[in-house]
């Protein structure tokens, strides 16, 4: 029987894997040895991956691959070869990222669930909607969703919901973080993230490097304490949740191990005593923190938005004694256990007849009955001792080392007989490996009968040559503004080369909206809304109250942050407005790209974790498939996006929205936004992208749109931002970039 709730352990290495299973996880995630989350994990390579699903299935469990991260052309050309032995095996399920990978999956291995990863940040049930619609078999919420998001997915959508219960938590919405990468190449994204969250760092006012500096000095302002739920697993439940996660795959078996043992406890006596009888034990708490103590524990935003008792703001201990007799205990039983599955045997043996084992076992989830008979040897006559039913049994259940054990044998011996040793040996391994079979046979599939058609393989070719809409020549694309400041609005509306504004709904408040789309066309300029990078139960309240000032104010166009707004969109009767989808919805390789177009985008963004070569490929393909493109040309990337407030972490919470700024330990400068009308953060990277001087690049990837971003600039700044794009994009001046501190992003070095 399929458990009624899962607890699903995370496993970096086959060590913990086991340990997992011993404890009684049900379920194991596990990275193989590419495209997974978690790149520096000591993650399995092929044989001990197929190894590995074998003995979870031995033991009725269930292992989940990651692979989620997002995947370049080049890597989608090799994904079919690389999943095919697992999908063979009987692999129980992948996590997803990549809307790319999520569709070649679908397509190709259609019988292989697919579970849509925490990096899609699934923040309500359109969303978790849309990836049923799609054909995922389980979401994993977004980490910072309260109970009743949670149980609004389980209302309206008939999904396994998955969700973290324990273990470490980002300071920002997963996949919604650039921070490692830009600092150092390492992506989140891709599975390297660095950590510079869990770094110090200094708070200063509203002014850069000059506002008045937070009393406390440099503190861990967005190094979160660990998530521990045990007080309010049965609200979990009753939630909806079916899969309880653990976070921890760079952690080692023995904290795998004493994870799960607390957690199958405590979910074994709710679902046994329901609440009355559900009582956590002190202890429990005190040897989750024995295992992992990073300043305290905490049971996340379950129950609240954000908070700084959330944030573990000194640094953690250098040296901390470790509770040896727990992890000696954990060890023996758990880490170093030899798991074995009860059976129930038979052995028969006569004089002058092929000796034989009858043997039966319970096989996986649904727990039913499989049986076996394997022959060997016949009994000879005796010439001194024969054989009796004692010794027959006592060599016979001699399992070690076997995925089984006997509950249960009897014997049979009749007449004066005689068996060596070894023949009693090779019938109990024969046996054994016969009864093995008969357990993971089932588990089994045959290959795909569709298979690739090599069209993945011709995108990862060098593309120099290919024609992509002819050449350089005759490149003139259009330029869009995106503006957070109403004060930079005067600069862009009456710019006679913008094509586009996009106003972000963050600082553009509703009742002012007619206003800025009538000055937008009266200066023969389309007027898009930009809608919130998160889009919870804030944002839905805030649009729902002024649905009418959205219809009557005439927006040209959308501009899309979160898979749960094209729906949201239709429900308000907007359905028919064009929308773009923002860099944040990656379209990494071509099929994700395809993908997003099919969802209704007009337009998509050029993603902004891929080098000028791999854009011009990208870009190239996408083109010939009638995808039009937006590029991001200037401005300050979000390097984080987050529920936590920085504002009310050092100053306590004004409901105001303010520019802070926060000092790393190199002395750079990061601004931050508190959007309060969606109760969000925005980290911006210290340095404005230029592609100023990049002219040639940008002429090859041949965007449809230009886009400038405008966050923290002046309307001064803006305007001689404006003027220059303009004479070098659209007159092919000679100019000098009006700003001195600035970055090209991902052109030149990409990522890992």
């Amino acid at each position: 029987m399929k458990p009624r709730v899962e607890i699903l352990a995370p496993a970096g290495s086959v060590e913990s894997m086991k340990a997992a299973v011993n404890a009684g996880a049900d379920a194991v995630y596990m990275g193989g040895s590419r495209f997974g989350a978690r790149a520096y994990a000591d993650n399995p390579q092929e044989d001990q991956f197929l190894e590995a699903i074998d003995f979870v299935h031995l033991h009725g469990c269930s292992l989940y691959m990651t692979v989620n991260t997002l995947m370049k052309e080049e890597e989608l050309n090799q994904l079919y070869e690389f999943l095919l032995p697992y999908y063979e095996r009987g692999l129980d399920a992948v996590i997803v990222q990549d809307l790319g990978v999520f569709d070649f999956i679908r397509r190709h291995f259609p019988k292989l669930p697919v579970h849509a990863s925490t990096q899609m940040t699934v923040t309500g049930w359109r969303s978790a909607k849309l990836l049923k619609d799609m054909g995922a078999s389980r979401v994993v919420t977004a980490r910072e969703l309260s109970l009743d998001e949670i149980a609004a997915i389980r209302d309206h959508v008939d999904i396994e919901i998955e969700s973290f219960v324990h273990g470490a938590l980002c300071y920002c919405y997963s996949g919604q973080c650039l921070l490692s990468s830009l600092i150092g190449g390492r992506s989140g994204n891709r599975g390297r993230c660095a950590q510079p969250c869990r770094l110090p760092y200094e708070s200063h006012g509203d002014s850069r490097g000059t506002g008045k500096k937070n009393p406390q000095g440099k503190q861990y302002l967005m190094s979160l304490k660990d998530l521990c739920t045990l007080d309010i697993l049965p609200d979990i439940v009753e939630a909806g949740v079916f899969s309880l996660k653990i976070e921890g795959r760079m952690k080692s078996p023995r904290y795998t191990a004493g994870v799960v043992s607390v957690y199958r406890k405590y979910l074994d006596r709710y679902l046994e005593y329901g609440r009355e009888g559900y009582k956590v034990d002190q202890a429990a708490r005190r040897m989750l923190l024995d295992l992992f103590d990073r300043g305290g524990l905490t049971e996340g935003y379950y129950r609240q938005h954000n908070g700084r008792d959330m944030i573990a703001l000194k640094e953690k201990p250098a040296f901390r004694e470790g509770n040896q007799a727990l992890f000696d205990r954990l060890d023996a039983e758990y880490v170093n256990l030899e798991k074995q599955e009860p059976a129930r045997a038979r052995v028969t043996v006569r004089e002058g007849e092929p000796s034989r084992l009858e043997l039966s076992a319970r096989r996986g989830p649904d727990g039913a009955s499989v049986c076996v008979t394997v022959s060997g040897e016949a009994a000879q006559t005796a010439q001194n001792q024969p054989l009796t039913g004692e010794k027959l049994l006592k060599q016979m259940n001699r399992t070690g080392g076997s995925p089984f054990y006997f509950e249960e044998l009897t014997e049979t011996v009749e007449g004066n007989c005689f068996l060596p040793v070894q023949a009693l040996n090779r019938l109990r391994r024969d046996g054994m490996d016969a009864l093995t079979e008969a357990v993971l046979s089932p588990y089994r599939r045959r290959r795909p009968e569709e298979e690739p058609d090599g069209r993945t393989a011709a995108f990862a070719q060098d593309v120099s040559g290919r024609q992509c809409g002819g050449g350089e020549d005759g490149f003139w694309p259009e330029i869009s503004v995106s503006l957070e400041q109403p004060e930079t609005f005067p600069a862009a509306v009456r710019h006679r080369d913008v094509t586009a504004v996009y106003l972000d709904s963050t600082g553009f408040g509703g009742e002012d909206w007619a206003g800025y789309v009538k000055a937008c066309h009266d200066a023969g300029k389309i007027c898009g809304l930009i809608l919130p990078h998160i889009f919870r139960r804030e944002a839905e309240a805030y649009f729902y109250s002024h649905r009418d000032r959205l219809k009557e104010a005439g927006f040209d166009v959308f501009v899309i942050r979160s898979m749960e707004e094209p729906e949201f969109l239709r429900e308000l009767g907007l359905g028919f407005v064009p929308f773009v989808l923002d860099a944040n919805l990656y379209a990494m390789n071509h099929q994700a790209a395809r993908f997003l177009k099919n969802m209704g985008a007009e337009r998509l963004t050029m993603p902004l974790e891929l080098n000028s070569r791999e854009l011009e490929a990208l870009a190239c393909d996408v083109r010939l498939s009638d995808i039009p493109w937006e590029l991001t040309a200037y401005g300050r990337y979000p390097a984080m996006v987050s529920a936590q407030c920085i504002l009310r972490t050092t100053k306590g919470c004004t409901k105001k929205p303010e520019l802070l700024y926060i000092q790393d330990r190199t002395g750079k400068q990061l601004p931050v936004k508190n959007h309060c009308r969606f109760c969000y953060n925005t980290i911006y990277n210290p340095s404005p992208l230029s592609l100023l001087g990049q002219e040639q690049i940008v002429k090859r990837l041949r965007p449809d749109v230009l886009r400038l971003s405008f966050t923290t600039e002046t309307p001064k700044q803006a305007r001689e931002v404006l003027d220059a794009y303009a004479d070098c994009f659209l007159r092919g001046e000679d100019v000098k970039a009006p700003f001195g501190d600035f970055t090209r992003g991902h052109m030149k070095r990409g990522v890992e």
